[in-house]
């Protein structure tokens, strides 16, 4: 059996709610802050499994579960965006903020102009990250169509990759018998490439 029933057990979830709250499960981890604490990622490998015959055809085949599971997560990125624009600004642009200061946004817009696109598309793939990074670039006004572009292209990335992972790798049983060290195993390798990018950041400094 998949990892200790409960409230966040990824099959648990998906045995239960299905396609339905699947979507919206990853619509609300992209972009809703409230959604951080999702399981993200183990969810998307488990509904690949679940949608191979392995596991039992429950979930829909990827040729329409990855394009719906696409849409969701475009979606939720999209409305972080925006709510970081649109409230962002009121709540961290004032001068004498509590929080931030001006000059505090001002680098951050500078950040996301240098490599903005490159964080929108690696977040994807880093838990928590990938719930704040939409809302982060809309307070620091990245430009919308870059932020569009990558966006599409991260979304894509993250659910065809992560949910075809589990649809052929699911079912085989060494996988199935380590589960646990399976998502273990996603998760580092989705923060991998954040690790990586700034091990090259660090060496373009020191050069």
């Amino acid at each position: 059996m998949f990892i200790a029933a409960g409230l966040l057990d990824p099959e648990t979830i998906l045995r239960r709610g299905g396609l339905a709250v699947l979507l919206l499960i990853v619509f609300a981890e992209s972009g809703l802050f409230f959604g951080f604490f999702l399981p993200g990622d183990s969810l998307l490998f488990v509904a690949g499994f679940l949608a191979s015959s392995a596991g039992g055809h429950l979930l829909p085949d990827p040729m329409l579960l990855i394009p719906s599971l696409f849409v969701a997560a475009v979606l939720g990125d999209q409305v972080g965006y925006m709510f970081g624009a649109r409230v962002g600004p009121a709540l961290f642009n004032r001068p004498d903020s509590r929080f931030f200061r001006k000059s505090h946004v001002e680098r951050a817009h500078a950040f996301y102009e240098k490599y903005g696109a490159k964080t929108i598309v690696l977040a994807r793939f880093v838990p928590i990250v990938r719930t704040f990074a939409p809302i982060i670039a809309g307070v620091a006004s990245m430009r919308y169509r870059t932020f569009l572009a990558f966006n599409l292209a991260g979304g894509l990335l993250w659910t065809a990759g992560v949910t075809l992972a589990g649809f052929y790798l699911g079912g085989l049983p060494i996988v199935r018998q380590n589960i646990e060290i399976a998502l273990i195993g996603i998760v580092g390798l989705s923060v991998l490439p954040i690790v990586v990018e700034v091990l090259r950041h660090r060496a373009k400094r020191r050069t």
